[in-house]
């Protein structure tokens, strides 16, 4: 076939302006296609005019318009590699008239055909020309179309598996026996999960999601609030605390933590909030800490007796001697003496079994301002009555300008109480035992206490342990293995850490730090 030119078909230029027109008009859809075949058969003023393109879901060709389902014409040329090697092809008709069929091939990739049938007696020349510069327009823009419809559909599947990860993300969180909410850097909440809308305090998912926090947890203290999200947003640490909620009537105990998230791996853009209800592990570990005081107490009374034997041995010698005073008629002057003697000496008994019982007994676990130096020393004067705590050294280091930590006192002697039995039970054969309080280096808002023996140490793979229930190294009957576990309990509680450094063979040094009082 020569090659077309439309100087022999000067009347197919309107058909070449229209079928661009159409094509420039928009997306190309079946029925824009289907009006530039009726503009070539039209313009042409051909018997037949169609487009056949290839289906990419079955194997064949669809038919536009679609009058037809196949193209027994095009049989012969079902391979796309023929369309491609053979070009054009045209075949005489029974009858009369010829038809022409024009590959539609964009980068070798066959799209289809452009089918036209003249008239009897009707020239083709024209035809062919018009032909082959409408197959050429129509081939790259049906390919751009054929694109475009694979990248929505790939979008469109992208936007549905994407959907699907959220949904089943939302589900995994929603499952969750924990609440869950996640907030801004404007304090904006953006996630909320089920178990936040349940229970007495609970809040309606719409209703909180896309509010400030504050006005969603308006009985908590919006400094206070604040300040924990700001910590987080500028330290980058979790910060995880413990609280107590009398909402439902009898107390509730959750552990709350608050998780920076990033969005671009860089900048803290929010975070996230879990509350745990730890109620039952609370009330258990209570009753441990009761179990392991009283353990503690068990150490101390052995101490406490023998020390209570000296007053109680002055005030049988001065009843000896007022009755001797009363047989002989002497003067009462000196029996006076002898009961302010007796006076003084019961009430140094009653300070030590006073001491003992105030430490025996459970108390409340609300936290005010409390005095290191004060505290340490309130301990060892309940430690003192100890046999083997006599054989030791004891050094302070107490820093009188350390400002009160933010804590429970009895929580806080308890703590203090199982870190220098510890060192005691260290030094078998009698050591020195250091006691310091002071300001963290590290951080401001933060004051320690810290015990140091010079016992036998604690190896390296036992300061990984030593803080799990059960865990001990002492000998059997010696200890329960709950001291230091009930210790990092309470510790964790008051939101502080505890440290441990040791060498053995020389000794350990036990750091608590506690956070600094609110008014301190």
């Amino acid at each position: 076939m020569p090659g077309s030119t439309l100087e022999s078909a000067p009347a197919g230029l309107r058909v070449i302006a229209d079928v661009a027109d159409i094509l420039a008009a928009g997306l190309v859809t079946e029925d824009a296609l289907a009006r530039v075949v009726a503009v070539v058969r039209r313009g042409l003023s051909l018997a037949d005019a169609r487009l056949w393109l290839q289906r990419f879901d079955t194997p064949g060709f669809r038919s536009i318009p679609s009058s037809q389902t196949v193209a027994p014409s095009l049989a012969p040329l079902a391979s796309p590699d023929d369309w491609v090697r053979n070009g054009p092809a045209r075949e005489r008709i029974a009858g009369g008239g010829v038809r022409l069929r024009f590959p539609l091939v964009f980068e070798e990739n066959a799209l289809g055909a452009l089918e036209l049938r003249t008239n009897a007696g009707r020239s083709e020349a024209g035809v062919e020309d018009v032909g082959g510069v409408v197959a050429r327009i129509l081939a790259p823009v049906l390919a751009a179309t054929e694109l475009s419809h694979d990248l929505a559909s790939e979008v469109e599947m992208a936007a549905r598996e994407a959907e699907s990860q959220r949904n089943f993300v939302g589900r995994i969180i929603d499952s969750l026996p924990v609440g869950l909410y996640v907030i801004d850097r404007d304090y904006i909440i953006r996630a909320w999960n089920r178990q936040r809308e349940s229970g007495t305090q609970g809040v309606a998912r719409d209703d909180a999601v896309g509010r400030e926090i504050f006005g969603v947890l308006d009985r908590q203290p919006r400094a206070l609030l604040q300040r924990e999200f700001d910590r987080v947003f500028d330290t980058g640490e979790i910060q995880i605390m413990e609280m107590e909620s009398l909402a439902s009537g009898s107390p509730r105990y959750y552990r709350v933590s608050k998780i920076p998230m990033r969005l671009d791996d860089v900048r803290i853009s929010h975070v996230i909030t879990i509350a745990e209800d730890v109620t039952d592990w609370r009330l258990a570990q209570q009753r441990m800490a009761q179990t392991e005081k009283l353990a503690a107490v068990g150490q101390l009374a052995a101490g406490v007796m023998h020390e209570i034997n000296n007053p109680l041995a002055t005030i049988s010698a001065c009843v000896a001697a007022i009755e001797g005073r009363l047989r002989e008629g002497s003067p009462p002057a000196p029996v006076e003496e002898y009961l302010a003697i007796i006076e003084k000496e019961v009430d140094r008994c009653t300070r030590i079994v006073d001491g003992l019982l105030d430490f025996s007994r459970p108390k409340g676990k609300s936290k005010g301002p409390v005095k290191l130096d004060a505290l340490v020393e309130q301990t060892l004067f309940l430690l003192k009555h100890h046999q083997r705590f006599r054989r030791l050294t004891v050094h302070r280091e107490l820093d009188p300008a350390v400002p009160p930590a933010s804590g429970n006192a009895e929580q806080l002697i308890q703590v203090l109480m199982a870190l220098l039995l510890n060192a005691v039970d260290a030094m078998e054969q009698g050591g020195r035992l250091g006691i310091r309080t002071g300001r963290s280096r590290s951080r401001s808002d933060e004051v320690f206490v810290e015990v140091e023996d010079t016992g036998v140490g604690i190896s390296r793979d036992d300061q990984s342990k030593i803080f799990e229930p059960f865990y001990t190294t002492k000998p059997p009957g010696r200890g329960t293995g709950l001291g230091l576990s009930i210790c990092y309990g309470i510790v964790e509680d008051h939101r502080g850490r505890i440290e441990v450094e040791s060498t053995p063979g020389l000794g350990s040094v036990f750091r608590v730090y506690l956070p600094v009082a609110a008014n301190g």
